[in-house]
């Protein structure tokens, strides 16, 4: 891989290093301890953030497959596979859409209602210790 020229424009100092190291770590924090929780729960990371998704999505309690593999910044054919997973699990049902009967809906079932509000319960006190620390001086 060729790297190309670094802009000279605004070079990043140590501490833009420093806060970016940090941010990426916390970052990598809070995902390892939401792997940990899904695990706890039966169910992966993604099948998580699946649920998450269509728990809340603006305006509504479903969304397209289209509109999920956009929120988890995956490719079509892969979410359509988590989907088929996440239908199997009993936690997701698949639904004609109701204006264009083309379009497919997911929507999210009793047991990944539930699911999603355990795991998202048990991530407050991570996301609450991100809020102060990044509140700090230095990252607004």
């Amino acid at each position: 891989m060729e790297i190309g020229p670094v802009s000279n424009l605004n070079p990043l100092s140590k501490r833009d290093f420093e806060r970016l190291s940090h941010f990426r770590y916390r970052l990598r924090c809070f995902l390892r301890h939401s792997e940990d929780l899904c695990s706890e729960y039966g169910v992966t990371s993604l099948q998580y953030q699946l649920l998450l998704h269509l728990k809340g999505f603006q305006g509504r309690e479903w969304a397209t497959v289209g509109e999920l593999a956009e929120r988890l910044q995956a490719k079509h054919h892969g979410t359509v596979a988590l989907v088929d997973r996440c239908e199997q699990a009993g936690l997701v049902k698949r639904k004609r859409g109701r204006e264009d009967r083309r379009r497919i809906e997911v929507h999210l079932l009793d047991k990944g209602a539930h699911l999603a509000e355990c795991i998202a319960q048990r991530h407050q006190p991570e996301l609450q210790l991100l809020q102060e620390e990044f509140r700090l001086p230095g990252w607004e």
